[in-house]
């Protein structure tokens, strides 16, 4: 479906509704949710028509894509980093990024440290744990988390605000958002990114703190 400028206004209404009725069904405020649209790939016309409706927090998965789209209109926005970010990117994820959601190995936490260092800026970091343990997948397995956790403190010191996760596209999410959940409690984690498209709703009632929403605010991506 092509890009309108009425189509994905009415939508992203729409997904700003079910997210407060899926908060108020959990018995939480519709605020304590994030909406992050996931504005990857899309086409301006469509993202200039949810920004002027309002949203100011949007996901990017590539980092020179964000610079592209982003780097005039930078301000009053919270920009997420959701894409897998490779190490030699990492000094621009710093500079361009307010939360990025996918530090998953030791490499990456190290380099991601001296960046905070030497720019004296620090976004806010989750941690990708990949809780289907898929091996195409980006993030730490399940088992690895809590010791991962404790190195990005310890050794590296960072302080990772919450975790993230994508779950398996053939399986129930709501198991995967539990065990998301119960990492984060123990390591005394407050934040949860967790819940797409399909299945936001169900990861508000397992305790999202956000979801990471695209083609129900935007369409399919052409």
């Amino acid at each position: 479906m092509a890009a309108s400028s009425v189509v994905p206004a009415q939508s992203y209404a729409a997904v700003v509704a079910r997210i407060a009725r899926a908060a108020q069904a959990a018995g939480r405020a519709p605020a304590d949710v994030t909406l992050v649209a996931v504005s990857k790939q899309q086409p301006w016309e469509a993202v200039a028509t949810v920004l002027a409706a309002g949203q100011r927090v949007f996901g990017e998965n590539r980092v020179q894509e964000a610079q592209a789209r982003w780097a005039a209109r930078r301000e009053e926005l919270t920009l997420h980093l959701i894409g897998p970010l490779q190490s030699n990117k990492a000094a621009d994820a710093v500079a361009f990024f307010d939360v990025i959601e996918t530090l998953d190995r030791e490499k990456l936490a190290r380099v991601l440290a001296n960046e905070v260092q030497a720019q004296g800026r620090s976004p806010r970091l989750y941690v990708q744990v990949n809780t289907g343990e898929e091996p195409q997948k980006a993030g730490v397995i399940p088992g690895a988390a809590d010791a991962f956790i404790a190195a990005a403190r310890a050794t590296y010191g960072l302080e990772p605000e919450g975790l993230m996760c994508i779950p398996p596209l053939d399986e129930p999410p709501g198991p995967h958002f539990a065990l998301l959940a119960a990492i984060a409690a123990r390591n005394g984690l407050s934040k949860l990114s967790m819940g797409m498209s399909d299945d936001f709703e169900a990861a508000i009632r397992f305790g999202a703190t956000s979801v990471r929403v695209g083609s129900a605010v935007f369409g399919a991506r052409s």
